[in-house]
């Protein structure tokens, strides 16, 4: 053996042997009395202490540091955790002075409490490049209004790292896979014959590119780690998240390698805009619109740089979200982009980074996506984001008012650390910029997207009655009035579509002028279709269908009402009107059409999900005759069997709204009842629309469940909205 090898082995045993040691170095000295540790709170904020073992400093994103936590809440309460381990995280704020940070647990923890996850994974973040500390914070408040189903945790906390006083962080959550994070299928492991490899994945188009291709060498126990990530063939980098590497089969690898090259296929192809053979059939339009709304509404420079999205079990759609990493967002970078550094006045379509954009171009060219944008858009208008957004500015605002202050002796507020479009002495100054950001930026979003939408067709002639060679029998798409009851009949048996209050399940009965059960409300969404809600239980009409249907395949399946809920796709209808007043229902996620079974007229036929498809125009069994049937009668405020309850005084236009909470009944009082014909819409606390109504009118809360309600209504060239907890 030449003396090359020797020293190649002496070096080889030299290692192997300070590896136990470098661990026993980390091990915690025995006994330790957590209690002994003085700590407390500096500011209003709940505090963590952190000591790593031996004080050994963080130094990696990669390699774990064991450690202690203390965890001081709002409330003085103490809670220690033993054996943690803490890394450090992000990819240029990793460089900065304060570092972010991630932190593993031993158990499970469900550490904010209710609402939030139990998981072994959290973050810390440090926000350093963003003065006002809160771009992150603000953003997964917009996306929560927006309703995006997952927003990662905004819980400020001040951080002492081994002794040393750090600053102002953001305690968070991992983006990952889990109850309260990133919803989805989790897949089986180890897998077996039987599993199901469609779903769930959580990816990200990284720009960074922080995935390997190849099999990992990093040390022999990766060897054989299946790549946890790909490129499409025009170079989009996409990371898988989960499954995550350690547990990745080379078949869900390459499944999801398979579906996503598929997508961007049939997105770059010819038919791409076609609403059947497109790209529409891959997305989930609802989180698509909020998601990227919400990219735009930040001007985040780095949206399609770094874009997280996920794919469901048994579903061929990818869902967008979480939005993460948004603290150079808000006109917050001074790389120059056009001729200006300042995004207010700019679309991150045309001006933002990364490869992702690519797609996001291409959809820009299908009108449908277009108007898709520019409806959610306005509806976030309308339903007072940019007044959402100020207010949650406030009260961030002066939550972190102490700590801030902490925070900037500890670092300074007036040197660039990291790519601050502007620099100001003072804190208040920053917040004020960020505002000044926000009432220029939205605005110019809506004139941008309006801009942006297909020119109108042209205009179609008047019918001239006279004329015998004109074809009067087109009949316009149903202009639905949500405040209106409607009555739904078979254009074949003239039977209507009545209810089973007992099963859910949609029968056809003869007309009962009196029966509430056979009368709907139709409420326009903001994506063209249309939700169908019943009036006497509140309940949506829904398409049950299982699996992944097309428009002639797993047909058959009975319809039904459900708890309503008007980002369910299952819940969303299309009419489509036919030449001869009648219309065809078709449910945006089945394909299928509204089909009442055999024809038949006998009371308590089936209505089914079934075939769309040419016959669409002829068979009677799939059309079906739209009546207005009355419209919500205002409720009397001197009637005693309506008692209410005044939540809001709004004197200066002389009516109040009031809820009765044993009732339900939500309602507006004035002298002039007749005189309140606003719209009113009521939205969960997760931006979903869930009842519209009349102000004259009133209407039942009684069906929803408990919880926060926001009630929003315009009058008199004013926006109100009003918090309710029932």
């Amino acid at each position: 053996m030449n003396s090359a090898s020797h020293r190649y082995l002496l070096c080889l045993l030299l290692a192997c042997l300070a590896w136990p040691l470098a661990l026993m170095a980390q091990e915690p000295e025995e006994p330790f009395d957590p209690w002994s540790k003085p700590v407390q709170r500096l500011t209003n904020l709940p505090h963590i202490y952190i000591d790593t073992f031996t004080g050994a400093a963080i130094s990696s994103k990669t390699a774990y540091v064991y450690a202690r936590m203390w965890y001081v809440d709002e409330y003085d309460i103490i809670q220690f955790f033993d054996s943690l381990s803490i890394r450090g995280r992000g990819n240029s704020t990793w460089s900065l002075a304060k570092k972010p940070y991630k932190l593993k647990f031993k158990e499970k923890t469900k550490l904010l409490g209710t609402g939030y996850a139990k998981a072994k994974k959290w973050t810390l973040l440090a926000n350093h490049g963003d003065k006002t500390l809160l771009r992150n914070a603000l953003t997964s408040l917009m996306g929560e209004q927006a309703g995006l189903p997952f927003n990662p945790a905004v819980k400020f906390v001040d951080l002492t790292l081994n002794g040393n006083y750090v600053g102002t962080y953001q305690f968070s959550d991992q983006v990952e896979v889990r109850a309260h994070r990133v919803k989805t299928n989790e897949q089986d492991y180890p897998l077996t014959e039987d599993s199901d490899i469609s779903g769930g994945y959580l990816l990200e188009s990284d720009g960074f590119k922080d995935f390997h291709t190849a099999p990992y060498w990093d040390a022999e126990e990766q060897r054989n780690l299946t790549p946890d990530g790909f490129y499409t063939t025009r170079d989009i980098p996409i990371r898988i998240h989960y499954p995550e590497a350690e547990e990745l089969d080379p078949s869900q690898a390459d499944y999801i390698h398979t579906f996503i090259q598929q997508f961007e296929n049939i997105l770059m192809g010819s038919d791409f805009a076609d609403p059947e053979r497109g790209y529409r059939q891959y997305v989930d339009s609802t989180t698509l619109a909020n998601w990227y709304l919400c990219t735009e509404m930040t001007a985040n420079i780095d949206g399609f740089f770094s874009t997280y999205f996920y794919k469901h079990r048994k579903d061929d759609r990818l869902y967008w979200g979480p939005l993460w990493d948004y603290d150079i967002a808000y006109s917050n970078d001074n790389r120059a982009r056009g001729d200006t550094n300042d995004t207010s006045l700019q679309l991150m379509k045309d001006y933002g980074y990364g490869m992702l954009k690519e797609w996001i171009r291409r959809m820009w060219q299908d009108p449908w996506f277009a108007q898709l944008l520019y409806r959610r858009y306005v509806e976030m208008l309308d339903s007072g984001m940019e007044d959402y957004l100020n207010q949650k500015l406030d009260s961030l605002t002066q939550l972190i008012d102490a700590s801030q202050q902490l925070n900037y002796q500890r670092w300074g507020i007036s040197t660039r650390v990291l790519r601050e479009r502007v620099l100001f002495s003072t804190y208040d100054q920053y917040i004020a910029d960020l505002r000044t950001f926000l009432r220029r930026h939205l605005p110019y979003l809506k004139t941008a997207f309006a801009a942006l939408l297909p020119e109108p067709p042209e205009p179609i002639d008047p019918v001239d009655p006279d004329d015998p060679e004109e074809d009067d029998t087109v009949v316009p798409a149903f202009p639905a009035d949500s405040l209106c009851y409607y009555a739904i009949s078979n254009a074949g048996t003239g039977t209507f579509i009545d209810l089973d209050e007992v099963t859910g399940e949609i029968w056809s009965q003869p007309r009962n002028a009196e029966s509430e059960s056979q009368q709907w409300q139709i409420i326009p969404l903001h994506n063209g279709y249309r939700w169908i809600v019943n009036r006497l239980t509140g309940y949506a009409l829904n398409d049950p269908t299982e699996g992944n249907p097309t428009p002639t395949t797993l047909t058959g399946a009975h319809l039904n009402v459900v708890e309503p809920d008007s980002l369910d796709v299952r819940q969303q209808w299309d009419i489509v009107a036919q030449s001869d007043n009648a219309y065809n229902l078709i449910n945006r996620f089945s394909h299928h059409g509204l089909n009442l079974s055999g024809g038949s007229s006998a009371p308590g036929a089936p209505i089914l999900s079934y075939t769309n498809d040419e016959r669409n125009a002829t068979s009677n069994n799939r059309k079906w005759r739209i009546e207005e049937v009355g419209k919500v009668e205002p409720v009397d405020p001197d009637d005693p069997d309506n008692p209410s309850v005044g939540i809001a005084d709004l004197s200066e236009v002389d009516y109040a709204l009031a809820y009765d909470p044993q009732s339900g009944r939500l309602h507006f009082g004035s002298d002039d009842l007749a005189a309140l014909t606003f719209p009113v819409r009521v939205y969960d606390r997760s931006g979903r629309l869930v009842r519209t109504f009349r102000a004259s009118a009133g209407i039942s809360l009684a069906a929803l469940p408990r919880g926060l309600y926001i009630i929003t209504w315009t009058a008199a060239s004013r926006r109100h909205t009003v918090k309710l907890l029932r």
